[in-house]
């Protein structure tokens, strides 16, 4: 399915769209000007379509947390007052009125399928810089992004020549080049292959903006309200499913002693195995599917390698105790690493994963928290969050430590009249 000018196509019709792409391009760049506020309004009005329900259907085939949940975040992020928090903090509260900043001009957004960087939303912070977005849908879309979109444009038919997706397969790279061919900017959210690949089709001079991959952890060093905190974390595993970048894929414990690992391993499984219990029934089959595979291509693989005694199995989870404490990507789906790391040890051991760090799910006690998040933020953490929370988003927080809207524009400078005339009073 695409999605360009306002009308919605058959994917066999690609290729004529793209023959036209670049004069619809142009003309988009040469004769519009759009206005934040433009967009604001609207994004305001599909926040209360989302916030009635319209898109919970496909939500739900999107993801394997709750729609409650993703419903939620959406509408808190297109929300009028919290969209133009977000302007004012990434581009300053006069951004309306500046006369140095103008869009970068075309942006190819090159989706990921998880429910962190909804593809939709990459295409809404560029409406939001004036930007003309191209898209490549990610294959676990299930036409949300378009239903979506379609939606916005019943709101606003001016933001028509600035919307163009298409579902083209990442094997079709001869298309993908085309729209490459066209970008000023290209945004690109996914695995190291994906970027990699993206980095080569990238004209000169064309902005790489590059989201991920990132790698997510929790670290307990104590707890407030041990009950809470670790039923907080297993929400969150069993939530996400870990297939975020804020998500959990190593627990770490402030500790030198292995026997403290299998202790916790012990302790915390009946927790995730509830949570994940409880998320099981709200899957779809494809997902459902896909956890039994993983799970057990995790267990027949630590079997093999001879580290029965490490791993803690549940009917629906399982906990690995490790020796090492490398910060690495878990098997996901309720299957979560256990590991040693003292707080002495955190700095170079997390340094050795710079470029990946995002977020921390800290457990402490709290006279300990303000130290352990400064020296978590001084070895490459961007986000701090209590243990349940870690993949909960604010308006106008920053996304892997920048802010998206200012790589999304470029700064111009011009001779004002005022200047040339006192210049060339100077030589008179």
């Amino acid at each position: 399915m695409i999605l360009s000018g306002g009308k919605v196509y058959d994917t066999k019709e690609q290729a004529g769209i793209l023959q036209n792409l670049e004069n619809r391009v142009n003309q988009a760049l040469q004769y519009g000007h759009l206005r934040s506020e433009t967009v604001v309004c609207a994004l305001d009005r599909l926040s209360v379509q989302i916030e009635d329900g319209r898109f919970d259907e496909l939500i739900q085939t999107f993801g394997d947390g709750p729609v409650e949940r993703y419903r939620r975040e959406l509408t808190e992020a297109l929300k009028r007052s919290n969209v133009e928090y977000k302007l004012q903090k990434e581009l300053g509260p006069d951004y309306a009125d500046r006369q140095d900043m103008y869009p970068l001009g075309v942006l190819f957004h090159i989706a990921a399928g998880n429910m962190d960087v909804l593809p939709a939303y990459s295409i809404l912070e560029g409406l939001l810089t004036g930007n003309v977005n191209l898209m490549k849908l990610p294959q676990a879309d299930h036409g949300l992004t378009v239903e979506i979109l379609t939606a916005l444009l019943e709101i606003e038919p001016a933001l028509a020549d600035y919307i163009h997706v298409f579902d083209t397969p990442s094997s079709d790279l001869a298309s993908m080049r085309q729209m490459a061919a066209l970008a000023d900017g290209i945004a690109v959210w996914g695995a190291e292959a994906a970027i990699t690949s993206v980095r080569k089709m990238a004209p000169t001079g064309c902005r790489l903006i590059e989201w991920g991959p990132r790698l997510g952890f929790a670290y307990i060093a104590g707890c407030e309200d041990r009950q809470t905190e670790l039923a907080g974390l297993a929400e969150h595993i069993a939530e996400t499913q870990q297939l975020l970048c804020s998500s959990c894929q190593v627990i770490y414990l402030d500790t030198e002693r292995m026997e403290e690992v299998h202790d916790f391993c012990r302790e915390f499984l009946p927790f995730l195995e509830r949570a994940q219990k409880e998320r099981k029934g709200r899957r779809t089959a494809g997902a459902a599917a896909e956890h039994t595979l993983l799970s057990y291509q995790a267990r027949i693989e630590h079997i093999l390698s001879g580290q029965e005694d490490g791993l803690y199995l549940g009917d629906y989870s399982s906990l690995r105790a490790c020796s090492d404490n490398e910060l690495e990507l878990s098997e996901m789906f309720g299957n979560c690493l256990v590991k040693r790391l003292p707080r002495q040890e955190i700095l170079p051991v997390l340094r050795r994963s710079k470029g990946q760090l995002q977020t921390v799910g800290l457990l402490c006690e709290p006279g300990q928290r303000a130290e352990l998040t400064d020296l978590f933020f001084r070895a490459g953490l961007v986000r701090v969050m209590h243990a349940g929370n870690m993949s909960h988003t604010e308006a106008g927080e920053p996304h892997d430590g920048e802010y998206a809207l200012r790589r999304y524009v470029r700064l111009v400078h011009h001779d004002s009249r005022e200047r040339t005339s006192s210049f060339l009073c100077q030589y008179r």
